[in-house]
């Protein structure tokens, strides 16, 4: 196969993805796949098949961050109702227009 032929055989079957991550975070997975000989994109490859084939174990971890994003979402709600519901009673309250 010349390399005309791999280059658009590559751009017809591969995706690129862009995320963001914490510096922190990119420096940690950075030095463990350092420490494993591997590419971030060898991992997050992997990963995606795992997915891609419902591996049970990436499931249960997208199930529980699933979760924790709920949760937190559920908890932003109740911050910010528990302030209107406050809000309101304040600019009700008959005693402050006195």
């Amino acid at each position: 196969m010349g390399k005309s032929t791999k280059t658009y055989v590559d751009f017809e079957t591969k995706k690129t993805i862009h995320f963001n991550i914490t510096r922190e975070t990119h420096s940690q997975l950075r030095i463990a796949c350092f420490k494993q000989k591997l590419s971030m994109q060898e991992l997050f490859e992997e990963i995606s098949q795992k997915i891609a084939s419902e591996d049970a174990g990436m499931l249960k971890i997208m199930d529980a961050l699933s979760f924790k994003k709920r949760n937190k979402i559920i908890k932003d709600l109740s911050v910010s109702d528990a302030e209107s519901l406050y809000n309101v009673i304040q600019e009700e309250n008959p005693l402050s227009k006195l």
